[in-house]
C-alpha cells in the first residue's frame, strides 16, 4: 500500500462526522474501527437482522460495509470542503459470511484529483479467526 499524505489536517474528524451522519450505517450497526490516511476499517455484528435464507450474513451487508470503508478511505485524502460519492463498485464473493461479526477494510490505490481508485476486503470473524469472504474494487468521485 502506498503512503498517502492527507490534504485536510482534520481528515480524521471529517471521517467521524461523515460516518456519524450516515443513517444506514447506524441501521446496520456498522461502526468505525481503525483509520489512517488512505485506509479505513469498519465492523458490524452478524445478527438475525442481517442474515439471508441460509443463515449467512447477507451479501448486501458485506457490500455496504466494503463500499463505506473504501469511501471513508477516500475521504481521508480529499481537501476541506470536498466530498466523495461512489461511481463504480465491484464485489467478488469468495465464501459464505459466517461468524460473530464482519470487518471491512478499505484502501486507496490511487488518489487522483477527480477520481480515487479503491480496493477493499470483507472478512468474517468467528472464534477469534478471520476469513476473507469478499474482495472489492471501486472508483470514488471527488465532489
Amino acid at each position: 500500500m502506498a503512503d498517502f499524505a492527507p490534504r485536510n489536517p482534520e481528515w480524521d474528524r471529517q471521517i467521524r462526522e461523515v460516518f456519524a451522519s450516515n443513517a444506514m450505517m447506524r441501521h446496520l450497526e456498522i461502526t468505525l474501527d481503525e483509520m489512517a490516511p488512505g485506509t479505513v476499517s469498519v465492523r458490524a455484528p452478524i445478527s438475525a437482522n442481517v442474515t439471508q435464507h441460509h443463515g449467512y450474513a447477507h451479501a448486501g451487508l458485506a457490500f455496504a460495509m466494503g463500499d463505506n470503508a473504501q469511501g471513508m478511505a477516500a475521504y481521508s485524502l480529499i481537501e476541506p470542503g470536498q466530498g466523495i460519492v461512489t461511481i463504480e463498485m465491484k464485489i467478488n464473493l469468495l465464501a459464505p459470511a459466517v461468524g460473530e461479526s464482519l470487518v471491512a477494510r478499505g484502501f486507496v490505490e490511487r488518489a487522483g484529483r477527480r477520481v480515487i481508485v479503491t480496493r477493499g476486503e470483507v472478512a468474517a470473524l468467528s472464534g477469534g479467526r478471520e476469513k476473507v469472504v469478499a474482495l472489492m474494487l471501486g472508483s470514488m468521485a471527488v465532489v
